[in-house]
């Protein structure tokens, strides 16, 4: 998915500019993160807008915030916005998420966020904001998570299993509690690769689901392929 562009069945992104392109991660984090209804959804570190536009795509009453620190990937995923159908309904500040603001809270908050915190960092600096921490800690995010997220809402994020397992820990001692974990693996005989974990204010106690995108032949699941049906060509 790192062409210059990428056509969705009812959107096309593009970014040439974006340090991050579009991947597995952002797509089955737009394709699985739910709330009941949301008329207000914040996307954290929007990077091209992929998550946010599926997202204006399933819930076509709700109105869709994306945040963006890097000023190139903010600039290319608002033109994203701009050149869908979604457009009325799509918004994208470029900020930093703890500088960012809003008059109401969200039903729904997702993010595909940073998580290297003592890898060796590349020589390009907007890729490494987009993957280290330094710029939006744990801590940080949660911090903004709890002071957005409506009462009754939902917040969703995808990590690596070690690292899920971390944030989980973090935002209990926070009350945000972890109410459902879906196992990501390339391959039913795979490891786990990602986590997605959906979370609320409420302590329902923890599901855990686990799924891939392969058969063991290479095809593609059926889970998957109901998850990304309506979004990805030729699904």
């Amino acid at each position: 998915m790192g062409k210059s562009w990428f056509q969705f069945q009812q959107f096309r992104i593009d970014q040439d500019r974006c340090a991050m392109k579009i991947s597995t991660d952002a797509v089955l984090l737009g394709a699985l993160a739910q709330s009941e209804k949301p008329s207000y959804i914040l996307d954290i570190g929007s990077g091209t807008g992929v998550i946010a536009l599926m997202l204006a795509q399933r819930f076509e009453n709700a109105k869709v915030v994306g945040v963006e620190l890097d000023e190139q990937a903010a600039i290319q995923a608002g033109e994203n916005f701009s050149n869908s159908k979604f457009a009325t309904r799509l918004t994208l500040n470029h900020n930093r998420i703890q500088e960012f603001d809003s008059s109401h809270q969200f039903d729904l908050i997702v993010s595909n966020p940073p998580y290297f915190t003592a890898h060796l960092k590349s020589k390009n600096a907007e890729r490494n904001q987009a993957l280290h921490t330094d710029t939006l800690s744990f801590e940080d995010l949660l911090d903004q998570v709890i002071r957005f997220l409506a009462h009754s809402g939902k917040f969703w994020l995808i990590l690596p299993p070690y690292e899920s397992d971390v944030f989980q820990k973090l935002a209990r001692k926070k009350d945000l509690f972890a109410n459902q974990v879906f196992k990501l693996k390339d391959k039913p005989s795979s490891e786990v690769q990602r986590e997605l974990v959906e979370f609320s204010f409420v302590d329902k106690g923890l599901e855990n689901f686990e799924f891939s995108i392969k058969n063991q032949d290479n095809s593609p699941s059926a889970y998957y392929s109901k998850l990304v049906s309506g979004f990805l060509l030729n699904f």
